[in-house]
């Protein structure tokens, strides 16, 4: 079991306004995604897991620029993946640090980072897992900036549509794949 609530404060600790964001939006998509888990008992995912996934899975903001919600630091919003991933690896947790990689958007291809000029590595960040693709699409549904909504599937839909028809397509699988019943 991982002390994710510590491994916040380890580096969060000195910005607590940026660290209640985190932790609010994390424990939003921590609680769908593991609604999901339980309507889903035939996938036998790891449910310890997927919780301490999606409450790290935007651990990497705090080098990010994005005044909005106190990130003070110097790199663009769409590195906060792969700069969570890095941070998750240093800490020994590699599972971690894919979900962290790999939640933004629907998934990112290569050929986006290369068609769209992202500034980061160049590889795939598509989620692959069935805990990466949970919580992947729950954090769809819930915004840093606005905390208090949660988003409706077509609203997140519209919102995916920013990353084109792929995204949407790949979006459209994880509807299906999660069939919440909502």
């Amino acid at each position: 079991m991982v002390d994710y609530e510590q491994l916040i404060d380890k580096y969060y600790h000195a910005q607590p306004e940026l660290m209640q964001i985190l932790l609010t939006h994390s424990r939003q998509v921590r609680d769908r995604a593991l609604k999901i888990v339980d309507a889903h008992p035939q996938w036998a995912v790891d449910r310890d897991f997927v919780a301490e996934a999606a409450m790290l899975h935007d651990i990497g903001i705090i080098f990010c620029n994005a005044p909005a919600i106190y990130c003070v630091g110097e790199h663009r919003y769409i590195e906060h993946g792969y700069l969570g991933a890095e941070l998750l690896r240093s800490e020994d947790l590699p599972r971690h640090a894919l979900i962290a990689e790999r939640h933004t958007g629907s998934g990112i291809t290569m050929e986006q980072v290369i068609q769209d000029d992202l500034p980061i590595p160049l590889q795939d960040y598509l989620p692959v897992s069935l805990e990466e693709k949970i919580v992947c699409y729950a954090d769809k549904f819930y915004s840093k900036t606005h905390l208090d909504r949660e988003y409706t599937i077509d609203e997140a839909r519209r919102k995916i549509w920013k990353y084109g028809h792929d995204a949407v397509l790949r979006w459209e699988q994880l509807v299906s794949l999660m069939d919440e019943k909502v």
